[in-house]
């Protein structure tokens, strides 16, 4: 047999033992799988579903509308911090352990931020200037105690509740505490040393999809970061081959005043390290 007379069915027009036995007009060893039998249609009233009712529309907002008094703290807030002299640094962080990490302590309680302060927290350990604040008078406050503020948006207004002495709490208690800020804050019953006692700051709009950002200093911090959503990216793996892995923008703000450069970015070498090799040191 001459089988280059064959038609192939076969990937890529290879020919196959059923092709050779068509062409010899005996019956395949394969029947060729039958159509998929249509689906009966439906009776008339429902062909088509209903048409989803559109969501009324919010009410358009004019003139000038006074902000509530939650809005005029953050804003002068922001204004305190605006002659202070910043920068920023930035580094991906790849989240493999620190995801497959988050999905066997979620069924107990523990929530994405309650994972990121306590990473922040035990890398604050090592660089207590990320931890300081600069004193007007000339010096630097270090901080005897580290406590992580993360930023919570509430209806007209954004507070951050502090997870205070974060770095001395096991992962569980952290996932305790914040979940009781954040249920305090949406009630309005945070006391003062509840969300102004920070000593470093998070920020994270990664749940929105946000590939990344720059945060504002907070007034009375040396630090700020910002955390944006992870994203699968084809990487070359140390084999030769190419895989993928999912990965994350971190941006810090620092005060120049009294943290340089070479500080936030051996701060985000250690939290990367902790959160791509050293997961299980959060558990403890």
């Amino acid at each position: 047999i001459d089988v280059t007379t064959i038609k192939g069915t076969g990937n890529f027009g290879r020919v196959t033992e059923d092709d050779v036995l068509i062409h010899l007009g005996m019956p395949p060893k394969k029947a060729p799988p039958a159509p998929p039998a249509a689906a009966p249609a439906p009776a008339a009233a429902a062909a088509a579903p209903a048409a989803a009712t559109p969501a009324a529309a919010a009410p358009a907002l004019t003139g000038t509308v006074p902000m509530s008094g939650m809005m005029k703290a953050v804003a002068k807030n922001m204004e305190a911090t605006l002659g202070t002299p910043i920068f920023r640094v930035s580094r991906t962080i790849c989240t493999d352990k620190f995801d497959a990490l988050y999905a066997k302590l979620k069924p107990k309680g523990v929530s994405v931020s309650a994972l990121l302060a306590k990473a922040v927290a035990m890398t604050l350990e090592k660089h207590p200037i990320v931890n300081a604040a600069y004193d007007p008078s000339g010096a630097i406050k270090y901080n005897d105690d580290i406590n992580v503020a993360m930023a919570v948006a509430l209806d007209g207004g954004l507070i951050t509740p502090t997870i205070r002495k974060c770095n001395e709490m096991d992962i569980y208690t952290v996932g305790r505490e914040w979940r009781e800020l954040v249920n305090k804050a949406k009630d309005g019953s945070l006391k003062p040393d509840e969300y102004n006692s920070g000593t470093f700051a998070i920020t994270n709009l990664g749940m929105f999809g946000v590939s990344s950002f720059e945060a504002i200093l907070p007034a009375g911090m040396g630090s700020i970061l910002a955390i944006g959503g992870t994203k699968p990216v084809v990487v070359a793996q140390e084999n030769g081959f190419f895989g993928v892995e999912k990965q994350m923008t971190v941006t810090i703000t620092c005060d120049h005043r009294h943290i340089y450069g070479a500080d936030a970015a051996l701060f985000l070498k250690d939290l990367g390290t902790l959160l791509e090799d050293e997961t299980d040191s959060l558990v403890f």
